[in-house]
């Protein structure tokens, strides 16, 4: 078992996330075998579409979560930012980009806001996240009047933002937002393992303490973990406009707790100091299989949710025997 451990590439890639990759071959062939259904091309679109924003809000909230702290207000702050770009452009006539700005910006706001009163205040996350979840929430609702948001639809003027995601030709759907959501892993996997930032934030799950001492600026640091989350929920709202027809003011909660299980059946630990994009790639992707395959079976929205927290506490468990080891 220990040279089995020990084998290069099983170091390299990590033992959690090998078996995410099994559970995932395992599941899929299931899912094949059990209805004839899930075979389509069609079912890959549907789950590729709801993956995209959950990914994008997943890989965010990663870094949050490797500080040994969390965002809850991800998933509403995700439907706010969305419709007010609705807003901006129908009605005050502005361009699609300046929305899409906007919406990464309000994104990338809020998480400096979190991140200033976690980092500076000392607030605790979980509490911090949950009142900025509530506040983005009706913020949304105010600024556009409770009006349902509605971007550009396929064919009209600015609907080249749905193209980034799936793209049509010749009739046939292509998910080409599953490779810019690749590129992103990749590039967020080097910005986590090989620069100064994503040392300092693996460091302060570690040892804030001893981070401290060294002589580093752990807030600044603490805050970009934080404004990384708001960032990409922001490009979470873009990719969740592109899916949906329309958005309606106050939902969204919930969305939070798809991207935070994918980060820990990843592999990230709760209580900070070790996490992997890569790994929140997986779990996520594990998430949105069982999400799409198990209605398939017979299996509705009830054990869905079953099923998925039964994964999570059992991941959970798994990173805690493995650190007291």
């Amino acid at each position: 078992m220990d040279r089995l451990r020990n084998h290069p590439l099983i170091k390299k890639l990590g033992v959690q996330r090998l078996v995410i990759t099994g559970v995932l071959v395992i599941l899929f062939v299931f899912f094949t075998l059990m209805s004839p259904s899930f075979r389509k091309y069609t079912t890959i679109i549907t789950m590729t579409s709801y993956m995209y924003y959950i990914m994008l809000m997943a890989i965010g909230v990663t870094f949050p979560l490797i500080t040994g702290g969390v965002d809850l207000s991800i998933g509403t702050g995700l439907v706010c930012y969305s419709i007010v770009g609705s807003y901006l452009m129908r009605q005050m006539g502005l361009p699609i980009w300046v929305a899409m700005l906007v919406t990464v910006g309000m994104g990338v706001f809020f998480g400096f806001f979190n991140g200033i009163i976690i980092a500076k205040l000392n607030l605790p996350p979980f509490i911090t996240t949950l009142c900025t979840m509530m506040i983005v929430r009706g913020l949304g609702s105010i600024l556009t009047q409770s009006m349902t948001g509605v971007w550009p639809m396929a064919g009209q003027e600015g609907s080249w933002f749905r193209d980034l995601l799936k793209y049509k030709i010749n009739g046939t759907i292509y998910p080409v937002g599953l490779v810019i959501i690749i590129i992103l892993v990749i590039i967020m996997s080097m910005v986590l393992n090989h620069t100064r930032v994503g040392r300092y934030i693996i460091a302060i799950g570690s040892n804030k303490e001893a981070l401290k001492l060294s002589g580093v600026n752990v807030v600044r640091w603490h805050v970009m973990a934080y404004v990384f989350s708001g960032f990409f929920a922001g490009l979470a709202a873009i990719a969740y406009a592109g899916t949906f027809t329309s958005i309606t003011p106050g939902t969204g909660a919930g969305f939070e707790l798809d991207a935070i299980g994918g980060a820990i059946i990843g592999g990230t630990a709760m209580t900070g100091g070790s996490g992997s994009i890569v790994g929140t790639f997986l779990g996520v992707i594990l998430i949105s299989l069982l999400k799409t395959g198990l209605p398939y079976i017979g299996l509705q929205a009830n054990w869905q949710q079953i099923i998925t927290g039964s994964i999570i506490i059992t991941a959970v468990t798994i990173d805690m025997i493995r650190r007291r080891k």
